[in-house]
Formats: structure tokens, C-alpha cells, sequence
């Protein structure tokens, strides 16, 4: 469910951006969608492999700025395979992919998916909160 919904809101936020920026043309929601579908796909393959490499030239401390970087070029790649889809540059692109990341993040914090993942501050043992949530 997860993945349908960040398609949604990925598809959305390039339909909106394509109103908004005149470098980047969507011919429909359908489209969008699809271009949406393949970023994700290229993006989990090419793109991991891309930034693993791009990363270990890093040294993992611009980890962030990769993934944006990659993204960027997975949407440049989806440009060329898809006809009804086009961005005129790498900055829109990369300004895609930028706001594309804020919003799958705002979108996270609304469903309360992180609240595991990050250490609260408490004064009590981890062991004395894990009984007290059993």
C-alpha cells in the first residue's frame, strides 16, 4: 500500500510541477503516473547500483545529495523512454526530484510511519520501556 501511494503522490507533485515550471512537460495524469512507475523501478535497480558507487566516492557523507543526484538522472532517463514526457534540462530535474523527496517525506510524517525509527529521549532503560509497552 505504501508504494501505490508514493506513486500517487510522485505522480502528482510532476503533474503539478509541469503547471508550474514551463522546462517540464506532462501530456496527462496517466503519464505522470507511468514516468512515476518507471523512476521507481529504474531507480530501485540502475539507481542503487549508481549510488553505491557514488557514495563509496563520497565516503557515504553526501548520502543525501547522491540520492537527489540519482533520482534526477533516473527522471532524465525516463525522459528518453517516455514520449509524452519531457524536461528541458538537469536542474528541473533535480528540482523534481528535491520537491518529489520533501513531499513522499511530509507525507510519511502524516501517516506516522518514522515514529519507531528515531531514539526518544527518555530517562529510563531501554529495558524498563519495553516492558512497560508489553
Amino acid at each position: 500500500m505504501d508504494f501505490i501511494i508514493n506513486l500517487l503522490v510522485t505522480a502528482a507533485v510532476i503533474l503539478l510541477l509541469s503547471y508550474a515550471m514551463s522546462s517540464v512537460h506532462v501530456k496527462s495524469f496517466w503519464t505522470a503516473l507511468w514516468v512515476a512507475f518507471l523512476t521507481a523501478i529504474l531507480t530501485a535497480t540502475i539507481g542503487w547500483l549508481l549510488g553505491g558507487v557514488l557514495n563509496l566516492v563520497t565516503f557515504f557523507l553526501l548520502e543525501a545529495i547522491v540520492g537527489l543526484i540519482v533520482t534526477a538522472l533516473m527522471l532524465k532517463l525516463v525522459d528518453m523512454l517516455v514520449s509524452n514526457f519531457k524536461i528541458d534540462g538537469f536542474l528541473p530535474a533535480l528540482i523534481i526530484a528535491i520537491v518529489v523527496a520533501i513531499a513522499l517525506a511530509i507525507v510519511g510524517w502524516l501517516r506516522g510511519d518514522n515514529d519507531d525509527e528515531y531514539a526518544k529521549l527518555d530517562d529510563k532503560p531501554l529495558t524498563e520501556q519495553v516492558y512497560q509497552q508489553a
